[in-house]
């Protein structure tokens, strides 16, 4: 039997002889903010959890109190998603695993003028949001295809819609910005072509969130304006995957400025696929 819809959010239990079948969630990121909200989430609502990050401590508080304060089964798996050795091993367990729910939520900002950031920063920013992303993601999906049933959560940033914004208020971001900006497009593409197949997948876009985000690149939270709360943004989210919307603005009141933007880039892509320049660039129009 396949997990439907509502079970893989809220967790409904079935007896199968006389034991007790519990969905199964892998959550990357997991030892703090938007990471350990979806953690506790999901454990209460009946998920058995796999924890992963760097900081193995970090991941065994979690772990114990999730497990005393319900009855969640919570294992913890320390890596590095920027080592490839680290990341081929989480492919291998994440291939292998019955998962209902796969959320890459890892990362990290990274804020520095491009000609300033060092280069290592720059793989590591792509090692987390794209490279680990796509690649857990593919290890998962088959599975979910051949069970008809699961999800992928696409942790991402409204800083992916940011890039015609100058860096002053906004961060310096080429980088950041660019990777969560793939993380949109390939989730919207990827569900293109997992129509059908009872799988979903989703991209979350937070704004700014009450998290240490913000103090590990420099940020004072004393001086920043009011944000959501991490377990705000889980709770869209989820509640987003359930009415099966593919990209989740926690903030946004107003989602038909999303299907306005899809509209827009629909039109360009048509407007602009043909074999002929337009007419800024031909001959004399300089």
């Amino acid at each position: 039997m396949g997990i439907g819809p509502r079970s893989l959010v809220f967790g409904a239990r079935w007896k199968m002889s006389t034991a007790r079948f519990r969905p199964r969630a892998l959550v990357t990121g997991a030892s703090s903010g938007i990471g350990a909200a979806y953690a506790e989430r999901l454990a209460r609502s009946g998920h058995d959890l796999v924890l992963v990050a760097r900081r193995r401590d970090r991941l065994e508080e979690l772990a114990e109190r999730l497990r005393r304060e319900g009855d969640a089964r919570a294992e913890v798996l320390a890596a590095d998603l920027t080592d490839a050795g680290a990341l081929a091993q989480l492919e291998r367990r994440v291939g292998g695993e019955s998962l209902a729910l796969l959320v890459n939520n890892a990362g990290f900002g990274g804020y520095r003028p491009f000609a300033q950031v060092e280069p290592e920063v720059v793989d590591d920013l792509i090692d987390i949001h794209v490279r680990a992303v796509a690649r857990l993601t593919r290890a998962a999906v088959p599975g979910m295809i051949r069970r008809g049933s699961g999800a992928v959560i696409n942790v991402a940033s409204l800083l992916a819609l940011s890039g015609s914004l100058p860096p002053n208020p906004m961060p310096h971001r080429a980088v950041y910005a660019g990777a969560k900006a793939f993380m949109v497009t390939f989730t919207q593409t990827l569900a293109g072509e997992l129509n059908g197949t009872g799988v979903r997948v989703q991209v979350c876009l937070p704004g700014m969130v009450a998290t240490e985000f913000h103090s590990r690149v420099g940020r004072d939270p004393s001086k920043m304006p009011p944000m959501m709360t991490a377990p705000d943004v889980v709770a869209a989210s989820l509640a987003a995957l359930e009415r099966g919307e593919v990209v989740c603005v926690p903030g946004l009141d107003d989602p038909s400025l999303l299907d306005r933007l899809a509209e827009v880039q629909r039109a360009v892509l048509a407007s602009a696929n043909r074999p002929t320049l337009a007419g800024r660039y031909g001959p004399g129009s300089a």
